[in-house]
């Protein structure tokens, strides 16, 4: 059997990523027939079937999930250290692609992206707004940003915050019209604004604890949201009850805009953490970035 060109792996990688011929090949700057012929010939080569073709989609065979599982980590780990090189030449540079949700943007990067950037002008931050718990190796992102008991035992952690609780506001508009609740349990009876993290998944239920019973509590309103900022901003204007970090809602509680509820229930949460995968060497740019957002 003739061993494939470099090149018509690469291509092959592009195109099981993406599945998607069209969008491949605008990466690869080939044209779409000049990448199907690619495929077709490395399938040739190697006598078996790579990709299933329909007239809408494409994506791998079980022979072409195995090629992917097996070649894939070296070929991103050729990319790793080709960006290293660049540690002998200058600054740390490249882009870094991160998964997180608006809360850790605002608590954990917001304070230090100013200075990051002017610090490293030759690296680009993307990120993310998802509560989806993305999978950063599948969806190929550098690292993602979630809460320590919510992240995989097969991940690098590393704490980027302090510990944090989550807490039940409501604004003065919002108690002139409702009694507050005594217990969880009264939430119940209580217009409340509620998050889903995914789409195909089930409403947040409110998680509370109290002498060392934990339990939930599903809570009903109106509004449903997938960011937690916009439903910090539905409790300050009298929509409902929130459940929000305690550090995001601060300010509002120092100036009046929303009071605290329930404050004896509420449990504390590990703070967020970075994670990603194991890596033999990061890149220098990669680097860079934890050491900037490391706890400390």
């Amino acid at each position: 059997m003739a061993h494939p060109k470099i090149n018509d792996l690469q291509a092959f990688l592009a195109v099981a990523r993406d599945q998607s011929f069209t969008k491949a090949a605008a990466k690869l700057g080939l044209t779409p027939s000049a990448l199907s012929h690619t495929m077709r010939s490395l399938e040739e080569r190697l006598g078996v079937r790579l990709l299933s073709r329909t007239t809408r989609n494409v994506a791998p065979t079980d022979a072409g999930e195995r090629l992917m599982r097996a070649i894939a980590p070296l070929f991103d780990q050729i990319a790793i250290e080709v960006d290293a090189l660049g540690e002998l030449r200058d600054k740390p540079r490249g882009t870094l692609r991160v998964t997180c949700t608006d809360d850790s943007i605002e608590l954990c990067l917001r304070p230090m992206l100013t200075d990051f950037l002017k610090d490293y002008p030759d690296i680009t931050l993307e990120l993310y707004v998802d509560y989806g718990f993305t999978n950063v190796v599948e969806e190929r992102f550098d690292a993602g940003i979630r809460l320590g008991e919510a992240i995989s035992k097969d991940m690098i952690a590393v704490r980027i915050g302090p510990d944090w609780r989550l807490m039940v506001v409501g604004s003065p508009a919002y108690f002139a019209r409702h009694p507050a609740p005594a217990t969880p349990h009264d939430l119940t009876g209580l217009p409340c604004v509620n998050i889903r993290h995914r789409p195909s998944g089930s409403v947040y239920a409110w998680e509370f604890e109290k002498n060392g019973q934990a339990f939930t509590v599903k809570v009903e309103g109106q509004l449903v949201f997938n960011s937690i900022m916009h439903v910090l901003n539905a409790a300050v204007d009298g929509i409902g009850l929130a459940y929000v970090p305690e550090q995001l809602v601060a300010p509002y509680l120092a100036d009046g805009r929303l009071k605290e509820v329930l404050g004896d229930w509420c449990p504390t949460f590990q703070g967020f953490h970075l994670y990603y995968p194991n890596r033999r060497q990061a890149s220098p740019a990669f680097s860079a970035f934890v050491d900037a957002l490391k706890y400390r």
